[in-house]
Order: structure tokens, then C-alpha cells, then sequence
């Protein structure tokens, strides 16, 4: 016969349950970095699989037009023109990307600010499952398109980018009225980049400066170029189907994820910087440098595309030397392992 002393022994007792409680919130404390390193390495994952897929529509745009496309195409002989006049290369590969319905609705030929095929569209291959800004939505105003960020940045040189007075363009792989193909890539394309990833709603100033056309070599000299800007936005990388180095590229005058701080309104940000918008009053616009940066919230990284088509994660760390090399297309530099 069970004594009743012995079934009263069947309960938890109080000590005994906060020492359960308390190995649980152990054992929780010891896995959720563990589950959340998980789910940043498959968003890592999903991001170079982005970035695969953006350098494979850009090899089948060549296959098709003989020519990688533009940053944008402008009418030089105008001597006033707006802003957002040309589309990005993100809209020009739309069809390479299992997006030619959306294609086939809208007209590279005008602007892009008013089709509203593209209005609230959100292309998930443009986007980083890791950047938190890549799903706020752009609202421009005055009845444009509402436009969803791009983190993902074609690689428009080391510092200079256009000029259309001498309809030069910058050294990298982008620039607007180019016509590149893989015989202009002449330092070999598993040695020049396609596109780095970039911040959504990134912080530059524009319109000023710069103090000299040397490329900055330091944090002090390129925040010193930062800071001659004239305009300052918050609105960096929002418009993916905008043709301006701002919106849709990288520069690699700094290698990624660097700290170049500005101050706006009594706040410190860490900034990017475009001199002109390249194109803005045609031929009467001001030459374009500029200072935009690859960064991505990958801690310690950025994942980019070669021209090659294959994808590297790329260190805080790079070589400044190294970097910029990768960024030109045709300067013969040696580069050795990255």
C-alpha cells in the first residue's frame, strides 16, 4: 500500500522548478546566436544567389545586343533637362530576369518617373533578405511612382564617372551613353567587378564641390569632398530604375563598408557623395565624381559579382590597392589573391 507521504513526494518542488526554468533559459541564451548566425548565413546565401543572377542577366544582355548596357542614356545636346530622365541598367535587364511581362509594359525611351507598371513593384531579386531597408517603399511625391530600394550597385569605376562635355566616361564597367563589351575588359573579367552590394536608404550629399579632381586616398580627404557638397539626402539606392551613380552603382574610391561621416541639420550619418548628377542639363552639366561606397549588413563584408559571372564574399580588409584595381576595367594593374 502507497503511503501518502510518498504520493506528496510527486510534485515539483518550488527550488526544483526555478532550477528547470533556469537551465531552459541557459540552453535558450546558448542557441539563439547560434539560430540567428543560421539565418544569417542562408540571408548571406540568398544575397550571392541575388548577385549570381544579376551577373547572368548581364552576360545574356550581351549575348543579345553585343554590348553590355548603359548606365543611362542622355541627350547631350540638350542644355536643360530634369533629373530622372534615364533608366537604370536594373531596368534594362528586366527581361533577363524572368521579368518580361513587366518589360513589356513600360518605355525605356521616356522617363520612368510616371509609367506605373513599376509603381509599388517589388523585384526581390534587387534586394538583400539582410538589409532592413530594402522593404521600406520610396514615395517621391507629386504623383511618381512609388519605387522600392535596390541593394545591389553596378560598378561605375574608382572615382571619376562622366563627363558630358567630353562624353568621357569613368574606368570601371558603367557609365551613361557607354557601349562596353567583354573586348573592353582588357584586365581580364575574373579581375573586374560587375556590382557590389550597397545600403538601401543611404545617406550623400551632392551638388558642390569637389575641391580638386584627385581621387581622395583617406577617411579625412573623402569626408572633406563629402562635406563640399551642397545638397544633402537620405534617399541613396531608393530608386532602382534611376540611371544616376547614386541610385544605381558603386564607386570604389573606399573599400567597403568605410565610416566617411557628414553632418546635416545637427546629426552625424555616414555618407556617400556625388558632385553632379551626371546628365542634369545635358551638355551644360558639371563633370561627375563620386565617392559611393559598397556596404551591405553583412558584418565584416560585402558580396559582390565578377564579370566573370562568379560571386565572391569580399572582406572589410581588402587591400585599398587591390580594390580599386578590381574596380577598373582596363589599367593593367596585377592583382593576386582576394
Amino acid at each position: 500500500m502507497v503511503s501518502r507521504r510518498t504520493s506528496r513526494r510527486s510534485a515539483f518542488t518550488l527550488i526544483e522548478l526555478l532550477v528547470v526554468i533556469a537551465i531552459i533559459a541557459v540552453l535558450i541564451a546558448l542557441l539563439l546566436p547560434a539560430v540567428q548566425q543560421a539565418r544569417e548565413a542562408a540571408r548571406r546565401s540568398q544575397c550571392k544567389n541575388n548577385l549570381k543572377q544579376i551577373g547572368l542577366a548581364i552576360h545574356n544582355y550581351a549575348d543579345a545586343n553585343s554590348k553590355f548596357p548603359p548606365s543611362a542614356t542622355m541627350n547631350l545636346a540638350a542644355t536643360n533637362t530634369g533629373n530622372n530622365g534615364s533608366w537604370s541598367v536594373h531596368g534594362r535587364i528586366l527581361p533577363y530576369l524572368e521579368q518580361g511581362n513587366l518589360y513589356s509594359q513600360v518605355d525605356l525611351s521616356t522617363a520612368w518617373d510616371f509609367q506605373s507598371p513599376i509603381s509599388g513593384l517589388k523585384i526581390p531579386v534587387y534586394s538583400c533578405p539582410s538589409d532592413p531597408g530594402s522593404d521600406q517603399i520610396r514615395d517621391p511625391g507629386g504623383g511618381k511612382s512609388l519605387l522600392f530600394p535596390t541593394t545591389y550597385g553596378f560598378n561605375f569605376g574608382t572615382w571619376f564617372v562622366f563627363d558630358p562635355i567630353t562624353k568621357k566616361g569613368g574606368d570601371g564597367m558603367f557609365h551613361p551613353n557607354a557601349s562596353m563589351s567583354f573586348k573592353n575588359v582588357i584586365d581580364g573579367t575574373s579581375n573586374t567587378l560587375l556590382a557590389a552590394e550597397v545600403k538601401a536608404w543611404q545617406p550623400y550629399m551632392r551638388n558642390g564641390g569637389p575641391p580638386s579632381t584627385t581621387v581622395p586616398n583617406t577617411i579625412a580627404e573623402a569626408e572633406a569632398v563629402i562635406a563640399s557638397g551642397g545638397e544633402f539626402k537620405n534617399t541613396g539606392h531608393t530608386e532602382w530604375a534611376d540611371g544616376r551613380v547614386h541610385h544605381e552603382g558603386i564607386t570604389t574610391t573606399l573599400v567597403p563598408n568605410s565610416v566617411t561621416q557628414c553632418m546635416n541639420g545637427g546629426q552625424t550619418y555616414t555618407c556617400d557623395y556625388n558632385s553632379w548628377q551626371e546628365g542634369k542639363n545635358g551638355s551644360a552639366g558639371s563633370p561627375s565624381y563620386a565617392i559611393v561606397t559598397s556596404r551591405s549588413f553583412h558584418v565584416g563584408m560585402v558580396n559582390v559579382a565578377l564579370m566573370d559571372g562568379s560571386c565572391r564574399t569580399i572582406s572589410d580588409n581588402i587591400d585599398r590597392g587591390i580594390w580599386r584595381a578590381l574596380g577598373t576595367r582596363a589599367n593593367g594593374e596585377v592583382i593576386g589573391e582576394f
